[in-house]
C-alpha cells in the first residue's frame, strides 16, 4: 500500500510554532518524538488507508492556534495544515510535519470508519466482554480525558438511534455517543489537549482496520455495560 521506510529524511527537531506571542510555554518534544509520529503517520496512511490532519496542540490551556477563545485547544485541525491523504508514504509524511513541526496526528472520521464513544472504565469492561464473546473487534483507543473509542463501519451514526429502540435502550440515559462526519480524533502518539498522550487498548491490525466492524455487534454490550456503569 506504498508505505515505505527505507530513504526517508528525518525531522531532527520540532521547534515552537504558532502565532508569535500566543505560543505555549515549554519545549516542544524533540528528534526522537518527531520520528515517531511521521512513521505513526506513514502507518496509518500507508498501512490502514486513513487520511491524517495536522492538529493544534494545547499548553497550560492555550491553544497553539493562537485563538483565545478556541472551544477545544490543542484537540482541532490547523486551518492552513492540507491533510496527508491515504497511500502517503513515510517520505510524504516527514515532508508533510516539516511544515507544521509540533503538530498532532488527527484522524478524520466519516470516511473510513465512525467512532462509538463511551467512558474509559465502561469502555474497558465492555472491551473484555467482547474479546471473551470473540465478537469482531477494530480498533479501540484511549483518551486522557477519561474516553474509550471503539473504531466501527461508517454509518452508526444514523443507524444508532434505531439500533437503540429495537434493542431496547433508546429509553435509557447512556453515556454513549457516536462520532462521525465532521469530526477527528487524536490518535496515539499525540498528546490531546494538553492533558496527555491517547493510546492504543486494541492497536490498527490488517485483519480489522480495512473493514472495521457494524456497529450493531457491538452496541448490546457497550449499552449493557454503559448502563450498569451508572447504576453504580
Amino acid at each position: 500500500m506504498g508505505f515505505t521506510i527505507g530513504g526517508s529524511r528525518v525531522v531532527r527537531e520540532i521547534r515552537p510554532w504558532g502565532p508569535p506571542g500566543r505560543r505555549p510555554g515549554g519545549a516542544w518534544r524533540r528528534g526522537r518524538t518527531a520520528t515517531t509520529e511521521c512513521t505513526a503517520v506513514a502507518e496509518y496512511t500507508g498501512l490502514w488507508g486513513w487520511d491524517v490532519a495536522p492538529g493544534a496542540r494545547a499548553s497550560a490551556g492555550h491553544c497553539s492556534c493562537g485563538e483565545a477563545s478556541c472551544a477545544a485547544p490543542g484537540a482541532h485541525p490547523l486551518d492552513f495544515a492540507p491533510e496527508v491523504p491515504a497511500g502517503a508514504t513515510l517520505d510524504d509524511a516527514t515532508r508533510a510535519w516539516a511544515e507544521v513541526p509540533g503538530a498532532s496526528v488527527l484522524l478524520p472520521v466519516g470516511r473510513t470508519f465512525e467512532v462509538l464513544d463511551v467512558a474509559l472504565s465502561a469502555g474497558q469492561h465492555a472491551l473484555v466482554r467482547l474479546e471473551r464473546m470473540g465478537l469482531p473487534l477494530g480498533p479501540v483507543c484511549a483518551t486522557p480525558t477519561g474516553r474509550t473509542q471503539f473504531f466501527v463501519a461508517p454509518g452508526a451514526a444514523s443507524e444508532l438511534p434505531g439500533l437503540l429502540y429495537r434493542m431496547g435502550w433508546d429509553d435509557a440515559a447512556l453515556d454513549l455517543h457516536c462520532l462521525s462526519t465532521g469530526s477527528f480524533i487524536t490518535a496515539p502518539p499525540s498528546d490531546h489537549g494538553g492533558l496527555g498522550p491517547v493510546r492504543w487498548l486494541r492497536p490498527p491490525s490488517l485483519d480489522t482496520t480495512a473493514t472495521p466492524p457494524q456497529a450493531r455487534l457491538l452496541l448490546g454490550t457497550l449499552a449493557y455495560v454503559c448502563h450498569r456503569s451508572a447504576a453504580v
